[in-house]
């Protein structure tokens, strides 16, 4: 954890120590008259001594000798600590933290900036100032870089075909078979939730269709329809379809609060409850779609609730899987952030509690079924770890995150494939020989990305590499049907998640409303915690947050944290989507 020292050259200097090269000045009117005489710009540095990236630029950018000895030359640099000056604090608000501001030596503002800036960023941005130094209009508007294994011309290639495969007048994608493929329909909530407004049209348009695969009289997800458009269903009721359209439909009502989508989840978290959900409470496999087998079941399945019970209910296919358990855990999980029903967060911890003791392997993996024909199976180990990794945002409990760690080892230590990826299983099928399969492989890049940030782990970033350098290669890519999911990991390993953390005693009613408050944001990609001093140092001690006399939150995102945040009211206001405007 890097550390920032307090004020050594004035009121609001913070301490030079991290770039000895660097003459840091306090802000003060001799300051911009020394930059007069000298014929220098300024720099004005603003930081918080508990922001997280301000910690990252002190350990990179201002280490970087050419940028030191350029900056040296053409400029005076000033470094404040916002803490201590709240006029600088309050006009460069929307800017920080950290916010570096240059000026010419009268004062003007010629360029602002928000966050952290790599060394070779901002060198390239202090030539171009002192070349032109007029006052900029406006701010370029930067987007997400992605990874640095998926080149650009491939990226572009895989959002033309995402664009391609849209369909505008049905929703969905442009099949035969209508369905709500949960990666497109994820990414592009990701994109609306940085403005793009087609993107958003089509994720609506989609989920809305969506809706009528809903049964009517039982909830939960018939598996597709055929004939190009929603209305002609396919009635079998498989997992892997429940709960990805719960998780789905419940970080849709979290972006967009629409009482539809949240319906939708409710509503098929009832069918698992009442259908799928075994007397110990873990999870069945699958409903079939015929009450006859071979027989169509259009009829039967125009009925109401009651109707149907005096027929008989189709069959249930009752072998309890930890794959399919993970999937459940984690798309209850994701329904407790957004309905708050303790009975949801209960039923995935049962069924965590159940597939710990039946399906349990050594060294923190899982298998697949009461005896595993082949494996273990990577997907076991993968859904489980994720199921994990969703149990401690929600609950800030460090088990999960232990057990989700020692999943992810096992994954790595078992699964891994030698070119790039993880195989599907450990061992040979017959005469195949082990191989990574594409979905997979995109679920458990997200996996290790996410795990690494809540860790801190850098064995669990090199795993995230690994995974997209599978999902980078260009036969994969030009094969891919899951061409978004390939672009969700991508974003995903290019930035930072949005970063909430809570600060207080978990006893304490104010904490306990800001982590609420927290598990609310709408976003799929959060690294969301709750730190309880009584508990040691978070897994991750990334940030060092001051000690503060009552509970706060506090928010990094986009290169950039928030002042802390005491109302939880407050902490909602200051996220606009998945981007926070400091406090």
């Amino acid at each position: 954890m890097l550390m920032l020292g307090l004020a050594l050259g004035g009121p609001g200097v913070a301490a030079p120590a991290t770039a000895p090269g660097l003459e840091w000045q306090a802000w003060s009117e001799q300051a911009f008259a020394r930059a007069r005489a000298e014929r220098r710009l300024v720099l004005l540095y603003l930081e918080a001594v508990w922001c997280h990236w301000c910690h990252v630029m002190d350990a990179s950018t201002w280490r970087d000798p050419e940028l030191v000895r350029y900056l040296r030359r053409h400029y005076l640099t000033l470094r404040v600590d916002h803490d201590a000056r709240p006029d600088l604090a309050n006009r460069y608000r929307a800017w920080g933290w950290p916010a570096t501001i240059i000026y010419d030596a009268e004062g003007r503002e010629l360029v602002k900036r928000a966050g952290y800036i790599p060394a070779s960023d901002f060198l390239a941005l202090a030539r171009a100032v002192v070349a032109d130094p007029r006052p900029e209009s406006a701010p370029p508007v930067r987007s997400a870089p992605g990874s640095e294994q998926l080149p650009g011309p491939l990226r572009r290639r895989l959002v033309e075909r995402y664009d391609l495969a849209y369909d505008s007048d049905k929703g969905g994608l442009k099949l035969a078979q209508k369905f709500l493929d949960r990666d497109s329909v994820e990414y592009a909530m990701r994109r609306a939730a940085v403005g793009d407004e087609v993107a958003a049209r089509r994720a609506r348009q989609t989920l809305d269709a969506a809706l009528a695969l809903l049964d009517p009289a039982w909830g939960g997800f018939y598996q597709y329809s055929t004939g190009g458009d929603w209305r002609q269903p396919h009635y079998e009721k498989i997992m892997r379809v429940q709960t990805g359209y719960l998780r789905i439909y419940a970080l849709a009502w979290l972006q967009w609060r629409d009482i539809r989508y949240l319906e939708a989840a409710r509503r098929t978290r009832d069918y698992l409850r009442d259908f799928l959900t075994s007397p110990e409470g873990a999870f069945y496999t699958s409903q079939d779609a015929d009450l006859v087998p071979g027989r169509k079941s259009d009829a039967y399945f125009a009925l109401g609730d009651a109707e149907r019970r005096r027929q008989g209910l189709p069959r249930v296919d009752t072998a309890r899987y930890a794959q399919e358990n993970g999937w459940a855990i984690e798309a209850l999980a994701t329904l407790y952030r957004a309905d708050r029903n303790p009975a949801d967060l209960a039923a995935a911890l049962r069924a965590a509690r159940w597939v710990i003791a039946h399906r349990s392997l050594p060294q923190g993996g899982f298998r697949h079924g009461d005896r595993d024909s082949g494996g273990p199976f990577l997907g076991d180990s993968l859904a489980m770890g994720s199921a994990f990794l969703a149990l401690y945002h929600v609950t800030a409990e460090r088990e999960w995150l232990t057990r989700a760690a020692q999943a992810g080892r096992f994954i790595a230590a078992h699964f891994r494939h030698a070119a790039g990826g993880f195989n599907g299983s450990a061992v040979a099928g017959g005469p195949l020989a082990p191989a990574p399969a594409l979905e997979e492989n995109i679920r458990a890049t997200r996996f290790f990305n996410l795990l690494a940030h809540y860790t801190g782990a850098a064995d669990f970033f090199e795993q995230a590499r690994h995974g997209m350098r599978h999902l980078s290669r260009p036969d994969v890519v030009e094969a891919a049907f899951e061409e978004s999911g390939i672009l969700l990991a991508d974003d995903e390993l290019g930035r930072e998640p949005l970063q909430v953390t809570v600060v207080g005693d978990k006893q304490d009613a104010e904490a306990q409303a800001l982590f609420a408050a927290a598990l609310a944001l709408p976003g799929s990609y959060q690294r969301v915690e709750w730190w309880d001093r009584a508990e040691g140092p978070l897994p991750n001690a990334d940030v060092a947050y001051p000690k503060l006399p009552r509970a706060a939150a506090f928010l990094c995102s986009e290169r950039r944290c928030s002042a802390p945040m005491f109302q939880a009211e407050r902490l909602a206001e200051r996220v606009l989507h998945t981007v926070p405007e400091p406090d």
